[in-house]
């Protein structure tokens, strides 16, 4: 197995990027789940426990970053007509 090219975002532990995977969308360190993924299971009310008994062991620990990462995103002007509902 080769190694994972992995590179992490500045600030953050469990959130990387990897050109190989997902075409460098924004990852949780060790695993093939998006920061995207992430957010949507907990947005449709989904715990933790509830996504890794139905997709897989992610590091729990990392929920809180997504959480930040998302909240910096949020905080940046966006063009209304172009966010998918």
């Amino acid at each position: 197995m080769t190694p994972r090219n992995d590179q992490s975002y500045k600030g953050y532990h469990w959130i990387v990027t990897n050109p190989e995977i997902f075409a460098g969308k924004p990852i949780i360190r060790g695993t093939r789940f998006s920061v995207a993924f992430l957010l949507g299971c907990l947005a449709e009310g989904m715990t933790a426990d509830e996504v890794q008994k139905t997709y897989g062991t992610f590091p729990k620990e990392s929920i809180s970053e997504i959480l930040h990462f998302a909240e910096k995103l949020a905080d940046h002007p966006i063009d209304p007509g172009n966010v998918a509902a």
